[in-house]
């Protein structure tokens, strides 16, 4: 059996400390008066307002090169405003995608006409985008995708069903993962992607799926010989597994891993305050404790990130071990305070449990099921 390697991330700047600073100002302006329940949507929270104001302030495609409308910072400083922007509880869904893996992948895989259009929109805060990769009947297993493309002149027209796409029904652009040639027993050979246009592509049925809360965050798109323009291939055709795997590394590994249900500990500390409790006390220290791990695996991510290294086996390893720290937060939350999760509560704390405990089943899924994590992680390990 082999170790996994995670590469000890550096300390804080100088200039990393006063970003966090910097950035946690701008969010008291911005959304000073989120209640605690709307800071518990966490990343499903969208608003264009929020994005373009993150763009306009320099805090969207920091680490992409100037002449496309990044920044050219570090992957570290990009870190912290994720971080922050998180633990605030900021609606950062409409730009969300668009600045953790499509901006990256275009930049990584797509043409110069591609990069020129697309990458200062999303800089500026403009262009939001969702995921095409899941499929009825496939789960996780992306290799068995049915969605065809198949080239027709200027166009690929394209036929099939993708579904759980977040924010579809909000967002302009998609970049849809898609079979080009054979069939899906040929599993990862003659697969693609195809940047789509939400918003303009004739053939394209985007159809709400309402989830346990009640929310509209997911979407089934329904493609009917639809029209994409060639132009819109991503990188070469045939080579989308790669691209994707490539992708899928930036998607697993941020703090969104763990961080999506925060505002369920904050509220959680503030209902303990003042009772003498040793198993509370031991709990919370544990909780944090294994918090500070995860965080700073996820910041050894970054690390192999910015020196473009593979990172997509430590990335599975942070999503899995995340997703597990996030769903059982609800429960150790209801072992130590004895009330009930009620969305139609004033209260902070119930309301923002309610909201913790309908959403959280959905966190083993998205990014990638339980099982097709471990067994990346197991062949990584030499016991597959």
């Amino acid at each position: 059996m082999t170790s996994i390697p995670f590469p000890a991330p550096p300390a804080d700047t100088d200039e990393v400390i006063a970003l966090r600073a910097e950035f946690r100002a701008f969010l008291h302006q911005q959304l000073g008066d989120r209640t605690p329940r709307q800071r518990s949507d966490n990343w499903y929270g969208f608003s264009r307002k929020f994005s373009l104001a993150m763009g306009q302030a320099g805090y969207l495609g920091m680490t992409w090169p100037k002449q496309y409308g990044g920044h050219e910072r570090s992957a570290f400083e990009r870190a912290v405003i994720v971080e922050e922007s998180l633990a605030f509880g900021a609606p950062v869904g409409a730009h969300w995608i668009a600045d953790r893996q499509s901006g990256p992948s275009i930049i990584k895989f797509g043409t110069d006409e591609l990069k020129e259009t697309i990458l200062p929109r999303i800089a500026k805060g403009e262009l939001a985008f969702g995921i095409g990769m899941s499929e009825p009947d496939s789960g996780s297993d992306l290799a068995a995708t049915r969605t065809k493309a198949v080239r027709d002149g200027d166009v690929y027209r394209v036929t099939g069903t993708k579904v759980w796409t977040s924010f579809a029904h909000e967002a302009d652009f998609v970049i849809m993962f898609c079979r080009t040639s054979g069939t899906p027993a040929d599993r990862h050979a003659g697969t693609s992607q195809l940047l789509v246009d939400l918003k303009n592509t004739p053939g394209l049925t985007i159809k709400p799926i309402i989830d346990l809360a009640g929310q509209h965050h997911f979407n089934e798109m329904h493609f009917e010989d639809a029209a994409v323009p060639a132009k819109y291939l991503l990188g070469q055709e045939g080579d989308g597994w790669n691209q994707v795997m490539s992708e899928l590394a930036f998607e697993r590994s941020g703090p969104e891993r763990f961080l999506s249900s925060i505002e369920l500990k904050y509220q959680l500390i503030a209902m303990l305050q003042g009772q003498n409790s040793d198993a509370a006390q031991i709990t919370i220290g544990r909780l944090t404790a294994q918090l500070a791990v995860l965080r700073r695996l996820s910041r050894s991510v970054a690390a192999m990130l910015q020196n473009k290294q593979d990172a997509g086996l430590q990335a599975a390893i942070v999503k899995d071990v995340g997703a597990l720290w996030e769903q059982v937060l609800p429960d150790v939350a209801r072992s130590l305070i004895d009330a009930e999760a009620d969305p139609r509560s004033q209260q902070a704390y119930a309301g923002v449990l309610a909201n913790i405990v309908h959403n959280a089943p959905s966190w083993s899924l998205r990014g990638g099921t339980r099982e097709i994590l471990r067994g990346i992680i197991a062949r990584g390990l030499g016991t597959r």
